[in-house]
């Protein structure tokens, strides 16, 4: 790595968009295929350290996060602030007391909406796969019903 990347906070694109791909059980391919691109251009883009904007936006929409968020997204900052955060609610007496700053809009929110989406996503495929599967059960016993007659 370069001075230059050593001297800024340097964040890797490609490596946040295969993160929060890998965190949201999306393959590669499936990924790529939303984008009408190929798996190949798709690991190509997860190689790179610096994604265009316009191809950073499409792959965002798809993961439901902001282009701005995996630009951002330090993966080092964000366990030191969720530690911190912990350390500090561990010790907070009353939270009204202390003059906590806004976190709306910070990685760990958006990490939790990403989850809590992920979770969403797969309660409502579990759900279709227990009305797929009595529905095939139905059907099944259906047909025991119409062999015996």
């Amino acid at each position: 790595m370069s001075e230059v990347k050593k001297d800024r906070d340097f964040i890797h694109h490609g490596n946040n968009v295969k993160r929060f791909r890998e965190m949201m059980g999306i393959k590669q391919y499936a990924l790529a295929e939303d984008c009408e691109w190929s798996q190949q251009q798709m690991s190509k883009l997860e190689n790179s350290e610096i994604i265009e904007d316009e191809l950073l936006e499409k792959i965002a929409e798809k993961l439901g996060v902001t282009a701005e968020f995996i630009k951002n997204f330090d993966p080092d900052k964000a366990i030191c602030n969720i530690q911190t955060h912990i350390t500090y609610n561990d010790h907070a007496v009353n939270s009204s007391q202390h003059n906590r700053p806004h976190i709306e809009h910070h990685p760990v929110d958006q990490m939790v909406k990403l989850l809590e989406k992920y979770l969403q996503d797969d309660q409502k495929k579990t759900a279709q796969i227990e009305s797929l599967t009595k529905t095939v059960m139905d059907l099944a016993e259906e047909v025991k019903r119409m062999k015996g007659k």
